[in-house]
């Protein structure tokens, strides 16, 4: 049955090797179950409620992804979209999460019109790869100053608005030493390597008294508190344009590029042939519908997939594996409980590291390039918004390129992005 649902054999794979490869990427990727309570917590949402949407979310987004488009890639709640939802849409701008939730939906319905429509991939297409590599950086300095927050290590401070905080706060020491473990298994290609590093210091902590053993396995916490508690009504406010227009903008962006990126590792997309791009697409973009009714910020397709695509997944069966193992995961709510917000900065900083990678491919030789590329990439953490950060980007960008005799080099995508973050600013400024 497997063989002939998957094509196993067409695609030169066998049944030990995908379940192989879908634990890889599980490993891989299963801090999210963490991490993403952690940080949408800080909402005033159900932190165990957030778990289970983190793990149902991951669970059917992968499905879908195995039985649509049948390619190896993993799904969860996406790492910058859940800090943009928790840190910008509600700490920052005040809204609720319900409405921020709303806002998730929305931005997925967009999001499903603009693949089946084809015009997200004429969006990825008209956006200059420096901007592009840029906002995936400044997303990742963003996840950065968070979890350097969350860690002790940079504080509040009036006279130069940051500061140094106490590095020897116990807590803080604890955030440092899982950094460490975290980059030196990385460096090793230790597979879990987020994962061990979290455990570590959750261990840690609680060996020391700084948190209390509840136990490791239960019965699921209710979905209740987050179910179907989406605001749509509320998200339809039109101070709520460019937050969807975000939405939309980083996921176009993130989940396009991973999944071509790793597809292509696989195999599975060459040259003038794109195979199934387009049922992943539309697979992704359902599952943010799905995730938004749970009560999770937007899911998205995860870079961790390639892992597993390197220990030979090719197929959905890679994809089935990996929703699987999110399902049973749901059974370690009282370890995810207690994970503290140090553990998981570590995993933060870390990620934030390996996004920065982005900026290599940023034409540095041209000042048109370069300048908006940096602009965006600097004004995420320093305005403590991703939103300002694409704003200025791509306002920059028309600017730039348009005073220096070189607007025909802009596309009408990038063009029409910037004239919406203007249009955004000229009626709501704050």
């Amino acid at each position: 049955m497997l063989e002939q649902f998957f094509r196993l054999k067409e695609h030169d794979t066998s049944v030990r090797t995908e379940l192989l490869a879908g634990l890889t990427t599980f490993l891989t990727m299963s801090y999210i179950v963490f991490v993403n309570p952690d940080i949408l917590s800080g909402t005033g949402m159900d932190k165990g409620a957030v778990f289970v949407a983190t793990c149902l979310a991951a669970a059917l987004g992968s499905l879908i992804m195995a039985f649509v488009a049948n390619w190896p890639i993993g799904m969860a709640p996406g790492m910058g979209l859940n800090a943009f939802f928790a840190f910008t849409v509600v700490a920052q701008m005040g809204y609720t999460w319900q409405q921020a939730l709303g806002a998730v939906f929305i931005s997925g319905v967009v999001f499903v019109i603009l693949t089946v429509t084809g015009i997200r991939e004429w969006l990825v297409a008209g956006i200059p790869p420096s901007l592009r590599s840029a906002i995936a950086a400044g997303i990742g300095l963003f996840l950065g100053i968070i979890a350097l927050g969350s860690a002790g290590i940079v504080v509040a401070n009036p006279a130069t608005k940051v500061g140094l905080g106490d590095l020897t706060h116990a807590t803080t020491l604890f955030a440092v030493l899982g950094f460490f473990i975290i980059a030196a298994l990385g460096a090793m290609k230790v597979r879990g390597a987020i994962l061990i590093g979290i455990l570590a210091i959750t261990i840690l902590s609680i060996v020391t008294g700084y948190t209390q053993f509840q136990g490791v396995f239960s019965a699921p916490p209710s979905l209740e508190p987050t179910f179907f508690k989406l605001d749509i009504l509320g998200a339809l406010n039109t101070g709520f344009f460019h937050v969807i227009l975000v939405f939309v903008l980083v996921e176009v962006f993130d989940a396009t590029g991973t999944m071509i990126g790793v597809a292509t590792r696989a195999g599975l997309i060459r040259p003038g042939n794109p195979g199934r791009l387009g049922r992943a697409l539309l697979s992704d973009s359902c599952a943010i519908v799905a995730g938004s009714m749970l009560g999770t910020s937007s899911t998205t397709a995860y870079v961790e997939s390639a892992s597993g695509v390197q220990a030979g997944g090719r197929t959905g069966l890679t994809a089935l594996t990996i929703a699987v193992l999110f399902l049973l995961a749901l059974f370690l709510s009282p370890l995810a409980a207690i994970v503290p917000p140090y553990a998981t900065a570590p995993a933060l900083l870390y990620v934030a590291c390996l996004m920065l990678r982005e900026l290599v491919d940023v034409r540095w030789d041209d000042i048109t390039e370069s300048v908006p590329a940096a602009i965006a990439a600097v004004a995420m953490p320093l305005t403590y918004s991703i939103a300002n950060g694409l704003a200025f980007g791509f306002i920059s960008y028309v600017a730039i390129k348009t005073l220096s005799g070189r607007f025909r080099d802009i596309h009408p995508a990038t063009l029409l992005v910037a004239v919406l973050f203007v249009i955004k600013y000229a009626l709501f400024p704050g």
